[in-house]
């Protein structure tokens, strides 16, 4: 009788016993935000604090595992150009045929493989639990397949294999490196040659884009009035903190700082705002006029920042301020971050393109109009790939009919400030351009003159903040003078 075959034999080998996986809080909370960001549109900096406030009812869930998943979070979102090509070079698959909750456990990996300094095997074995907690056994042997790929090469080595030659497609190149959209790079390149045209080559396009990338400071407004920018800091530690570069009311906070921890931030008196929102605040308070000065007018307030400092600034001169919003639930939060001004104010939920007020009714008057919001990539990364071309086109007619209604709401002698959150032409100076054609009622002011001191704004009369050059984001103001 011939022998049994191998297959009969009985398996002496051990198997390996099945190993729970390790449940880590801050990489779930991290997948759990970028799955809200995919799935509804969420914003990061909306998702986010809520589930850190959900996790934090947690007693073991400690500040550094917040300051993890928030890391995770906003650096895989803004590098997610980045690690697209470089997961895209070590599958054997179009990326679209990954499933989207695989994809963005394999993107976590890959910033802690290449963008941080967690060792190689730490970082693979916590991703592939996560996966394994999350999804199931087999999409996380796949992500351990990838994630073994990347670790391979570091951050520099992939981007020279995977992003075109400079020479071929200048575009291109920068995109895949800066993790930005083509377009929006191009978009972003217009703008700096005309605005900064003796330095518009490859090397401010490059430090413009890695400023995108950049975390941005937590930046503080010291409500005129109401705080100091002492105050602030004297209830820190002076070297956790550091007066503004270009706003008299601003203190940035070094990292890690929490606002909540200030007295002044929780009863009001102070707030949360980036430099470059202060300053467009600042330089339509500063604006001259002819005549009186007691009505102000924010037209689209929401969400309040802006608001709450022109409301303070007002307040000191005797003014009121009234704040208009066309959507109720940012209504709210401006009423909330108006309360307590010393001075008169007014919250409306209103359209500004069919005006609650009369014509002429308001001596200063700021339009901050819904826009692409490029110019607040470091704070939104999730944006640069929300967005598409065709979004700059349909915010036109908003945007120009929001400005003609500012113009109208002004008195002869009154300044209109026209801004937005945005360096792309055809929601800054081309929109300015169009609506005052064939307008006598109308004349620019140099808005370089209300912002003395502060470098790189152009040729005027218009000005153009940048992250790279001012550390703010890179807001757009024109002022108006209605004759």
């Amino acid at each position: 009788m011939s022998s049994p075959g191998p297959a009969s034999r009985p398996s002496t080998a051990k198997k390996r016993p099945y190993r729970k996986p390790a449940q880590d809080p801050a990489r779930r909370l991290a997948f759990d935000a970028l799955r809200a960001v995919d799935e509804r549109d969420a914003y990061a900096n909306l998702v986010l604090p809520a589930l850190l406030r959900k996790a934090e009812q947690d007693v073991n869930f400690t500040r550094r595992d917040a300051a993890f998943a928030t890391e995770l979070v906003y650096g895989t979102l803004r590098m997610r150009g980045s690690y697209d090509a470089i997961i895209a070079a070590c599958v054997d698959r179009p990326l679209g045929k990954i499933d989207p909750p695989v994809l963005d456990v394999i993107s976590l990996g890959a910033h802690q493989l290449l963008a941080t300094r967690i060792p190689t095997h730490a970082a693979v074995s916590a991703t592939v639990d996560l996966a394994r907690t999350v999804l199931t056994d087999g999409p996380a042997k796949f992500v351990n397949a990838v994630l073994r790929k990347i670790s391979q090469h570091d951050l520099d080595t992939w981007l020279e294999k995977v992003a075109p030659p400079y020479e071929e497609d200048a575009e291109d190149h920068l995109g895949v490196l800066f993790s930005h959209p083509r377009w929006v790079v191009s978009a972003l390149w217009d703008a700096l040659g005309v605005w900064q045209p003796e330095a518009a080559g490859r090397t401010a396009m490059e430090e413009l884009l890695a400023a995108d990338n950049d975390r941005p400071a937590v930046t503080l407004v010291a409500r005129p009035g109401r705080s100091t920018v002492e105050e602030l800091r004297s209830a820190l530690d002076e070297d956790a903190t550091e007066a503004g570069r270009w706003s008299p009311y601003a203190v940035r906070l070094a990292e890690g700082g929490d606002p909540a921890d200030l007295r002044a931030v929780r009863e009001n008196r102070a707030g949360v705002q980036d430099e470059g929102s202060q300053m467009v605040a600042a330089a339509l308070a500063a604006a001259p006029l002819e005549g009186r000065d007691s009505v102000w007018l924010d037209g689209c307030a929401g969400p309040g920042g802006k608001a709450a400092l022109l409301g303070a600034l007002a307040a000191e001169r005797g003014a009121a301020l009234v704040a208009s919003e066309a959507q109720p639930h940012r209504a709210r939060l401006v009423a909330r971050a108006l309360e307590g001004n010393p001075g008169p104010y007014a919250v409306i939920t209103a359209d500004g393109t069919r005006p609650a007020w009369k014509a002429g009714s308001f001596d200063r008057v700021l339009v901050d109009v819904p826009c692409s919001g490029l110019g607040a990539l470091r704070r939104r990364p999730e944006a640069r790939w929300r967005r598409r071309p065709a979004d700059v086109a349909n915010f036109a007619p908003l945007q120009r009919g929001l400005l003609r209604s500012a113009i109208d709401a002004t008195r002869p002698g009154g300044v209109v400030g026209y801004a937005t959150c945005s360096p792309h032409l055809a929601e800054t100076r081309v929109v300015v351009q169009d609506v005052l054609k064939g307008r006598e009622d109308v004349e620019w002011i140099d808005a370089r003159e209300t912002l003395p001191g502060v470098p790189h704004l152009g040729d005027g009369p218009d000005i153009q903040l940048w992250p790279h050059l001012h550390g703010t984001d890179a807001m757009y103001l024109a002022l108006l003078r209605k004759r």
